[in-house]
């Protein structure tokens, strides 16, 4: 009989990197034989934000009310989730431990699952923390994604990371967080799942945007502000060399529509990709794209250590934006790249062949 793991992981249709994470764990799980479900979590789907956070809401929605592509978007979300198996429950702080405890194995991870402001909250949920749940516990390449737990929540925090049975983090201050919580030193740093999928596998969900007409594109992939200087570097670069700008996150732009399918095309056949993003630069190394990694202008910064992370485990510094896009930049050495991916991978399968106490002979391909 197969052993079933409930996955708790970030729930946000209005996400490239959290819908293709959750896809990338539920089939790298699959990979090793095991049935998995992704818990509808409440935390996640009653859409509870800061005050900050439903103004902006509101202000793209009233933006789009009257356009299509914004519907359009959103059933392209709601498409690709059909990719994932999802609880037929929803689970609150009030009745997790029932559902849960059904599992096998109950996984956190990936993404910044044990952030305490996301989605405006000021905590972290006993449901991410698996409070007091009987079922073994595994954190596959969590993320906190600040520096450090406020001081009022770093008790009941520590008490509860204490008691999980396998740890892994997905940077090395993660790691470094546990430790100081903890005391733990069992604490494995592994890639984000994305990148423990093959490019081939990819390709199997990606569909290319209706609206794509030109092959000579730079994909625009900015989740900070893009200040005037460097967008007129970048329009300048693509007029020199004839190519178009598609800029996915701009709600005016036709290829806002896209979905995590249509994205993973433009991706995979971009001539450069100029992004600040980290999951965008992640797909550029699996599809060996040329891209430049631009650092946050603004206050929503707090992403340049992992990318910088990134990048130094990958040996591509030199993919750091410096003041000018230069025709060098459309070209990229993976050679050494894709044998350090390759051996991340391993790591990735080790270890969670080790915390689902996984036999060779029980993996089904």
């Amino acid at each position: 009989m197969k052993k079933t793991v409930g996955l708790i992981t970030i729930i946000d249709n209005d996400n490239f990197g959290n819908r293709l994470q959750n896809y990338a764990t539920q089939e790298v799980l699959k990979n090793l034989g095991v049935d998995i479900v992704t818990i509808k979590n409440a935390r996640w789907t009653n859409n509870r934000h800061s005050i900050k956070l439903i103004i902006k809401k509101f202000l793209i929605d009233i933006k789009n009310i009257f356009q299509q592509k914004n519907k359009n978007r959103q059933k392209n979300f709601i498409k690709f989730n059909q990719n994932i198996m999802f609880s037929d429950y929803k689970v609150t702080i009030n009745n997790y431990r029932k559902y849960l405890e059904k599992f096998n194995y109950c996984i956190v991870g990936s993404d910044q699952v044990w952030n305490p402001m996301g989605g405006g909250y000021r905590d972290l949920s006993p449901v991410e923390l698996l409070h007091n749940i009987k079922t073994k516990k595994i954190s596959f390449s969590s993320s906190f994604g600040i520096s450090s737990i406020p001081l009022e929540l770093r008790s009941t925090t520590a008490q509860d990371l204490k008691k999980f049975d396998y740890m892994s983090v997905r940077e090395e201050r993660g790691k470094e967080i546990v430790d100081e919580l903890t005391g733990r030193k069992d604490i494995e740093v592994l890639i984000d799942p994305t990148m423990a999928l093959s490019k081939t596998d990819w390709e199997k969900v990606m569909k290319k945007p209706k609206m794509l007409k030109s092959s000579k594109y730079i994909l625009n992939y900015f989740l900070g502000e893009l200040s005037l200087e460097r967008k007129l570097q970048i329009e300048n670069f693509a007029k020199e060399n004839g190519y178009e700008i598609i800029d996915i996150l701009n709600p005016n732009s036709k290829f806002f529509e896209c979905g995590p399918s249509e994205f993973l095309y433009l991706e995979k056949n971009a001539s450069l990709i100029c992004t600040d993003s980290f999951h965008s630069s992640v797909f550029a190394i699996i599809f060996q794209r040329p891209f430049l990694v631009f650092d946050r202008e603004d206050k929503s910064a707090n992403m340049s250590s992992r990318l910088d992370t990134l990048l130094k485990k990958f040996k591509m510094e030199n993919r750091k934006y410096c003041k000018k896009i230069e025709q060098k930049d459309l070209k990229c050495n993976y050679a050494d790249t894709n044998k350090i991916l390759e051996k991340e991978q391993r790591k990735v399968y080790r270890f969670l062949m080790k915390a689902l106490e996984l036999k060779d002979s029980e993996i089904h391909e």
